[in-house]
């Protein structure tokens, strides 16, 4: 699979609907929406999210490119939308209904005549706390894995507060040495079948507080529990939403940095991003697991907390940070990382979500190599390779098969070595990229990181700081007509004609 079009989700849309597929100029779109601050800063104090379709209708390397891209909505918020973003998407929605149902007029240049084009969404793309806002589904709850849905595996932790996801023995085979282990995870044999996606009219549902629900539970975390909708997704209004095989993608770039994240902090044993604390080793005993790491209390007022084989002394994190600072790549791979490295305080401060890419794919299992016993380091090595192999350009079925049985046992890995604290939902997601892969195709056609970068080129728009929509619109307008005209110039250089810049080394 090369492009959308080779995936499943295509080919069963063409064949649900003969009509659309007949003419190759219909339009199919992936609809990508997210939140940024307009200033150009980290505060949250304010928040515009912007909603741009992509057309899919292009060869894989004008896809996904900023020219395409068509800014549709932007919605001014002080805060997240929330549900109420349904509200902002009514009139997008009557929009992509009439180019479905009546279509619009176009001009065809190359038979130099006018034909009758209709689009359709093909999916929806966002990290996970708009995935709740649009889907509907609870993100935050017990059943926060929209993939696994009603059979999502979490246990609450009592002294962390929150909920950990472990349970991927289930999509080992059930005769593995893994399923029957108790010691070596959570104290408990895993034997409940793989989780099926949920699908067409099965995301339909009635949702609000029923007398059942109420008399059951009191607590907002137990009705979570039972029901994981908040709303009913408004893309339901869409003829043809119920029938498409993958509605809302995870997004790998957000998976990836927040993965990359929970490892480099605890390894790195980093204040406030290490998921080994005390809060996690008293966990470990409420769970009876591990008794070789529960806390130990020496004194009055001094607990010992014994050292982990995923911990590393301070010469093995100065060398590790060493390997790391030392590194140069090509002009424009990646970022300084030598700036973001600080050696007095064992650190890495400042890393970008593109940085955290490269450092998960092609550095780190360098890095650890040295640095932790092999036992630790082999399923790190075989996690970093797994991103590697799912953000290649063309994917083999047959191997997004396998890679899909090896993150499973990769996963069972990590969880004899790393607290439960550890595995987050974002960690667990990791489990469902190859199997969303299959359905959807090549990857790097539903991430968050072109978006991303075309959200750094809305703020560049922002002179008016009292009027930062206005200003956005109209520099977004300004840079339409600009990129309209440049494709009709040949003597000049523009955007579309003007040299590749080669890469050299720094």
């Amino acid at each position: 699979m090369k492009h959308p079009a080779d995936s499943p989700a295509w080919k069963a849309f063409d064949a649900k609907f003969p009509n659309f597929s007949y003419d190759p100029r219909n339009v199919r779109l992936g609809l990508a929406t997210d939140g940024f601050n307009p200033f150009g800063n980290m505060s949250t104090s304010y928040s515009m999210w912007s909603v741009i379709l992509a057309p899919y209708n292009l060869p894989p390397w004008m896809c996904m490119k900023r020219p395409s891209f068509m800014l549709s909505l932007i919605i001014p918020e002080l805060s997240s939308p929330s549900n109420d973003i349904d509200v902002y998407l009514q009139p997008l929605i009557e929009e992509l209904k009439e180019l479905w149902e009546v279509g619009i007029e176009t001009y065809d240049i190359s038979s130099k005549e006018n034909f009758q084009m209709w689009a359709a969404t093909f999916w929806i793309m966002h990290d996970l706390p708009a995935y709740g806002d649009v889907s509907g589904w609870i993100t935050k709850s017990a059943l926060a894995c929209p993939v696994c849905n009603y059979s999502t595996h979490s246990f609450w932790l009592k002294n962390g507060g929150k909920y950990y996801f472990m349970g991927h023995r289930r999509s080992l085979d059930k005769d593995h040495k893994y399923c029957k282990d108790r010691i070596s995870f959570d104290g408990t044999q895993e034997m409940e079948p793989v989780p099926t996606m949920l699908s067409g009219r099965g995301l339909e549902f009635e949702f609000g507080k029923t007398e059942a629900n109420l008399k059951k539970s009191k607590s907002r975390k137990a009705e979570d529990e039972q029901q994981p909708w908040k709303k009913d997704s408004i893309f339901f209004q869409l003829p043809y939403w119920e029938h498409l095989l993958l509605h809302h993608n995870l997004d790998l770039m957000h998976i990836k940095n927040n993965v990359f994240n929970n490892v480099l902090g605890t390894v790195l044993n980093l204040d406030g991003k290490t998921k080994d604390n005390l809060k996690a080793r008293r966990d470990l005993e409420v769970l009876s697991i591990r008794p070789g790491l529960h806390p130990q209390q020496i004194g009055p007022d001094k607990i010992y907390l014994p050292p982990a084989c995923f911990s590393m002394t301070l010469k093995e994190k100065v060398d590790f940070l060493k390997i790391l600072k030392q590194v140069t790549v090509p002009d424009g791979y990646a970022s300084n990382l030598s700036c973001c490295i600080h050696l007095k305080q064992r650190k890495i401060i400042g890393l970008k979500s593109h940085d955290a890419h490269t450092m998960m794919q092609q550095l780190l299992p360098i890095a650890l190599r040295a640095s932790l016993p092999k036992k630790v380091v082999l399923p790190l090595i075989r996690l970093c390779c797994f991103f590697l192999e799912i953000c290649s350009k063309v994917l083999d079925v047959d191997e997004l098969e396998r890679l899909e049985t090896e993150i499973a046992v990769t996963l069972c890995d990590l969880e004899r070595i790393f607290p439960p604290s550890f595995f987050t939902v974002m960690v667990h997601l990791v489990s469902h990229l190859a199997a969303e892969a299959k359905i959807g195709g090549p990857i790097q056609y539903q991430r968050m990181y072109p978006i991303e970068r075309y959200l750094q080129r809305l703020k560049s728009y922002v002179r008016n700081k009292a009027y930062p929509e206005a200003s956005i619109a109209e520099g977004y307008m300004a840079e339409e007509c600009l990129t309209f005209c440049s494709r009709y110039f040949e003597s000049v250089e523009t955007l579309f004609n003007r040299p590749v810049k080669m890469l050299a080394g720094r």
